[in-house]
């Protein structure tokens, strides 16, 4: 089943066909810019014009001629310089709709060459409870997940645990002088991390401090058994205590393979890296240097200075034999690609790694990893009214636990304000629906690329681009059919006639190119924004067109035009890894 603009592009590309040689290259559609004039537009005579130095609307003219819109669009016109302008039949629309209404897909298509798509997503420390930072990868890995899954690629959802870094050397040295069981029994993270920030302090001021946590390091990379029993201690009870964050969240993992599952190929990876003459020793490490291949300016591997270039190596073994991340990432690709045979591996972690990732992936190309694509899918920081990094009022980065447990309180509040008549029971499960939603959605509406304010009013209200106004919308049409005492709806052919009825059919229509266009980009919150427009249409359209008072063929051609929004609505929002509820 084709989407409006893939149907209108065909038509498109057939009349490109017979009148220009040779041929300019595709896409030739895109949405029009002001809906005024049209649903879709093509700009391709325009190209064409530059092209064969001839007027772009004369061969806008010509274009329009040899189109084939029947059935699907009205006579196309010409707008400016030379653009087309299409609009689509209510006819054609009407069908559409109908189709979708009987799809489970709601229109949108399976890919034709479905990949091994592994997205390495939330990754904390074990040993340090998740902050604030976590959540933009969390959430936005697993809607990416989701959305690659719901496309028919064959997706892997990796948790690339933080648990074999420089800080367990701090960790382990300092456990064994004061470590407490009981302690790290009841709470973890608590009293891991407090152990970690003591050790670290210590170790700013004492060389002694630090090079007993690097030899402890050494020794729980080489093997040694107390050091490893600890560790595997640790990593116990921090992956119970992780798991209850995720569940909460409803985020699920097909593996959870930290750094240390890697642990045992890291000298091979160093050797094969060496033989194959991709890094070199170098002040008793061994690092991965610029091979001149590239021009400098885009060379990963070189930083530019008033004086030129000077090297910007990437290391894989330290002078004291220890490893770091770029040896475990390297050892990760080379695993990924051997065991899940992966063809795209998306690596959602903040932008402050860019280079980081840089580096990885050039090397990884020279290291022969040519055919998987690698994506550092990057994004900004959380920031406070301050337009600083959003902290806790004492001036500490929040904790995730604690965002959650304020999420959920806030939304009760609001919830028991609203509908003081419901139960204890009732209200939790809504505080936590509403709640977590307005949390996920807030961040995955924001473009990634951005730092963004963090505010709890905005993102808990039922106004706006919010999950609360999303879910409510849900919820009101939901209620029509309750009210209607209707579970399903009659037989009916869908007629448009009224505006909004029509304005509405449109949206309804462009849900798969949203889906199409968020995965693609790896941008949720083209998704989100085409959610609230439809939300907002929805609401347009309840208010111009009655839906059980109209007579019965308009009734139940608007009862489908309710259903499919609220199938749309909901697929939409489960994308997002947010729920919906019948009643709110």
């Amino acid at each position: 089943m084709n989407t409006p603009r893939q149907e209108i592009e065909a038509r498109v590309a057939q009349g490109v066909s017979k009148l220009f040689s040779p041929v300019p290259p595709a896409p030739y559609v895109r949405p029009c810019p002001d809906s005024r004039h049209g649903d879709f537009q093509t700009n391709v005579a325009l190209i064409q014009g530059k092209e064969s130095k001839a007027n772009p609307r004369d061969l806008a003219a010509q274009l329009a001629e040899v189109l084939e819109l029947d059935g699907v669009a009205e006579k196309p016109e010409i707008a400016g310089p030379g653009f087309l302008n299409f609009r689509l039949t209510p006819e054609y629309l009407a069908r559409q709709v109908t189709q979708r209404w009987g799809d489970a897909r709601l229109g949108v298509p399976t890919v034709a060459q479905p990949e091994t798509v592994v997205v390495d997503y939330s990754s904390p420390n074990i040993a340090k409870e998740m902050h604030v930072g976590h959540l933009r990868s969390t959430v936005l890995g697993d809607s990416l997940a989701r959305l690659y899954c719901f496309l028919g690629h064959h997706v892997i959802a990796d948790n690339h645990l933080g648990d074999w870094g420089t800080g367990f050397g701090m960790i382990l040295f300092g456990y064994k002088r004061e470590g407490d069981p009981e302690k790290l029994k009841r709470d973890p993270f608590a009293h891991l991390e407090a152990i970690y920030q003591k050790v670290q302090r210590e170790a700013k001021t004492d060389e002694t401090v630090r090079e007993a946590a690097r030899s402890e390091l050494v020794l729980l990379q080489q093997g040694d058994a107390k050091n490893r029993k600890l560790w595997e201690e640790f990593l116990k009870y921090s992956l119970a205590a992780l798991d209850v964050i995720y569940q909460r969240l409803g985020v699920q993992f097909d593996y959870t393979l930290g750094e240390s599952s890697y642990n045992d190929a890291l000298p091979g990876v160093v050797a094969d890296l060496l033989e194959r003459g991709i890094a070199r020793e170098s002040e008793g490490a061994i690092a991965i240097f610029s091979d001149g291949t590239l021009p400098p300016k885009d060379d990963p591997f070189l930083v530019s200075e008033k004086e030129g270039y000077r090297d910007n190596p990437l290391l894989v073994r330290k002078s004291d034999g220890g490893y770091n991340y770029a040896t475990t990432d390297l050892a990760t690709i080379r695993y990924r690609h051997e065991k899940f045979h992966a063809q795209r591996v998306l690596y959602v972690v903040g932008g402050p790694q860019q280079m980081h990732f840089r580096q990885l992936f050039s090397a990884a190309r020279r290291w022969g990893y040519n055919d998987v694509k690698l994506e550092h899918v990057w994004f900004g920081t959380i920031l406070g009214a301050d337009k600083k990094p959003f902290r806790s009022r004492e001036g500490e980065t929040v904790k995730f636990r604690a965002l959650l447990d304020e999420a959920e309180d806030r939304a009760g509040k609001i919830i028991s304000e609203k509908r003081p008549e419901l139960s204890d029971n009732e209200r939790a499960t809504l505080a936590r629906v509403v709640g977590l939603g307005a949390l996920k959605y807030a961040d995955l509406a924001q473009n990634r690329n951005i730092d963004y304010v963090f505010s709890w009013e905005k993102l808990l209200a039922f106004d706006g681009n919010t999950a609360p106004y999303l879910q409510n919308a849900y919820v009101r049409i939901r209620a029509i059919f309750r009210k209607a005492g209707l579970e399903k709806i009659p037989e009916a052919s869908v007629q448009l006639t009224e505006p909004a009825e029509l304005a509405l059919s449109r949206k309804l229509l462009d849900f798969a190119d949203s889906v199409l266009m968020a995965a693609e980009e790896y941008r949720p919150h083209y998704l989100c924004l085409y959610l609230f427009e439809l939300a907002t249409l929805f609401h347009k359209f309840y208010e111009a067109c009655p839906v059980i008072q109209a007579e019965e063929a308009t009734r139940n051609s608007r009862l489908i035009l309710c259903d499919l929004t609220a199938r749309t609505l909901r697929q939409g929002l489960n994308l997002l890894g947010i729920d919906v509820v019948e009643q709110m």
